[in-house]
């Protein structure tokens, strides 16, 4: 199976198991609003958050692109979402289809490539992040979204195996927020003094070869710490 298809299999799954299945109307189980695009925006906040763009605050501080890496993961994870709904509502296939149409697209295949960071110029960086959000303003067709979303992945030295890892790592935690009391808010986000992200990307780099059940297993093991 493609990593395309498999992380759209996966997203599938997860929102079937946190927002109910048929949540592709527009409605969680709950009866909350679904909106993927603002979902994706927010994130595409805070993504530019973690470069030092404030000219009157931290001026001599550097971009943090191992945030901005969990942070391109959370907006993929909302980018599939906008796409698996559209693609159910419009009748326009199945995964199957989608993973070929994204495979397709015209900047796939410098996505697929590895590259590093040249991080001479992050100003730069945030405009095409800001040509994401606007992509996601102007209500843009899904096909050009996700264009827009590599062009965001690339330049944060993000190709398609860094990204389908750490997905994997994010859905597999994503997950365990959900069993331990994600949404009733019970559960504590910060473990001994780093946010669960960081743990998550920790056991990754130490283990990149861990299967989705062990590190689901290390993750239990690091938060039977701080409870």
């Amino acid at each position: 199976m493609n990593k395309i298809k498999e992380m759209l299999l996966l997203q599938q799954e997860l929102n079937d198991s946190t927002n109910g299945i048929g949540w592709e109307s527009g409605i969680t189980k709950n009866g909350k609003i679904i909106d993927w695009r603002r979902c994706s925006y927010l994130e595409c906040a805070e993504l530019i958050e973690s470069y030092p763009w404030k000219h009157w605050k931290n001026i001599d501080a550097t971009p943090d692109y191992d945030n901005i890496k969990i942070e391109v993961v959370d907006i993929w994870h909302f980018i599939m979402s906008q796409a698996l709904q559209e693609y159910k509502l419009g009748d326009l296939g199945d995964i199957d289809q989608l993973s070929k149409m994204i495979m397709s697209l015209s900047n796939y295949e410098d996505f697929i490539a590895s590259r590093e960071v040249n991080g001479d110029d992050y100003y730069r960086e945030i405009a095409v992040v800001e040509e994401l959000m606007k992509s996601l303003f102007c209500d843009d067709i899904i096909d050009k979204l996700m264009v827009s979303f590599f062009a965001v992945a690339i330049q944060s030295e993000l190709n398609l195996d860094t990204l389908y890892q750490l997905y994997i790592g994010k859905n597999i935690l994503n997950r365990f927020r959900q069993d331990h009391g994600y949404k009733d808010g019970t559960y504590i986000k910060i473990w001994n003094d780093e946010e669960d992200n960081l743990h998550m990307q920790k056991i990754l780099e130490s283990n990149p070869d861990i299967s989705p059940d062990k590190l689901y297993m290390e993750l239990e093991k690091r938060y039977s710490e701080v409870n």
